[in-house]
């Protein structure tokens, strides 16, 4: 943003185009509509395994539909999907302006909040009843050291978890002062680190090593108490309905940032009837054909948090901060970028490596 203000742009792209040409900015584009499309089919997942259930291993997880109706062709993961897009996201992808969904953006982190309390009440539950398990506090060293390695493919996730930068401009530039994100951004960061560090702690506590990818499908577990039942369904459709509500502005940055790729030289997206409903439905669909054909959100963490992630969160900013086309980085600017661009690219090359690794070995065996 501080660059961005030095200079005319008003979008990430623009930074990018100040600081490395045509060249940067596409690569900007691109890999933003990556990164927000793969976590939009990553959403999607997620609700599919919270309502239709999902297997793995061998094991059988039940989502609600099936545990409140039984299992029937019309909860399956397509038609409880399908339903979702049609009746739910297809009308909040209508929006056009990103100042409306400021609503249902307040709505989705309350529900994360409730989210979080609710796992706290059912962990403290858990350890008076002695049913915990103590975490760890270093890793386990085994396999020849593999393990200490697979640490890092924790990292993409992390990234993901922390990464909104491309709509910053977007959000930046509908305030008084667009220097406002600057401490708005600060203050997201120290939310959403909480909020994901205490439901990473109180769903170890209550599942321990048998914690999966996606922790929603968990909380399938029964319990002795209809109570405890009653919180884990609570659980799951408050995290689901989370997920439905910050999915379009999600969508919001990837209709844009495709608009600018394809029509550089168009009148305003909002203006166009045409062009709107023509980035908007197919976008839509593919997002829907995604989560369909991908079955663990695993595979799309992995491969978005170590490559494309990557970029757009730390290689790309530390980038335009070395460049210093506008002239706005200081000393310590520079610094800190070296040293981000240093960790980003090492922590990516070791995380690819490793999940190649295992992969490969587990085919072999």
């Amino acid at each position: 943003m501080k660059s961005t203000l030095v200079g005319e742009s008003t979008t990430y792209a623009g930074v990018m185009k100040d600081s490395f040409g045509k060249p940067g900015a596409v690569a900007a584009t691109i890999v933003s509509m990556v990164v927000t499309f793969g976590s939009m089919i990553t959403f999607s997942i997620i609700i599919g395994d919270v309502l239709s259930g999902n297997e793995k291993d061998g094991i059988v997880h039940l989502g609600l539909l099936q545990e409140w109706f039984g299992s029937h062709w019309w909860n399956t993961r397509f038609f409880g999907l399908l339903f979702i897009f049609v009746f739910l996201f297809f009308p909040l992808v209508l929006c056009r302006r990103v100042e409306r969904l400021a609503f249902s953006s307040a709505i989705s982190f309350l529900l994360a909040l409730l989210f979080v309390v609710i796992s706290s009440v059912l962990a403290i539950i858990a350890i008076v009843q002695g049913k915990t398990k103590t975490p760890r506090l270093f890793p386990e060293l085994k396999d020849g050291g593999l393990s200490f390695f697979s640490l890092f493919t924790a990292c993409p996730v992390i990234v993901i978890a922390l990464t909104f930068h491309f709509n910053v401009h977007p959000v930046g530039f509908e305030l008084k002062d667009p220097l406002d994100v600057l401490s708005a951004t600060r203050v997201s960061v120290i939310l959403c680190a909480t909020i994901y560090s205490a439901t990473g702690l109180f769903c170890y506590l209550l599942f321990g090593d048998s914690t999966m990818t996606d922790v929603l499908i968990n909380f399938d577990q029964s319990t002795n108490s209809s109570i405890g039942s009653l919180l884990n369904d609570i659980v799951r459709v408050i995290y689901a309905i989370h997920l439905m509500l910050v999915f379009p502005l999600f969508n919001f940055s990837l209709r844009a940032n495709l608009d600018e790729l394809l029509f550089p030289m168009k009148l305003s997206l909002v203006e166009d009837n045409k062009r709107f409903f023509g980035l908007t439905f197919p976008l839509l669909i593919s997002c829907f054909l995604g989560a369909i054909a991908i079955p663990d959100i695993w595979y799309l963490f992995q491969f978005l948090g170590s490559t494309f992630t990557v970029s757009i969160a730390f290689i790309f900013p530390a980038a335009i901060v070395l460049r210093n086309v506008n002239g706005f980085s200081a000393l310590r600017d520079k610094i800190v970028a070296s040293v981000m661009l240093v960790l980003a690219v090492a922590t990516s090359i070791i995380a690819i490596s490793t999940n190649i690794y295992t992969f490969t070995a587990k085919e072999e065996i």
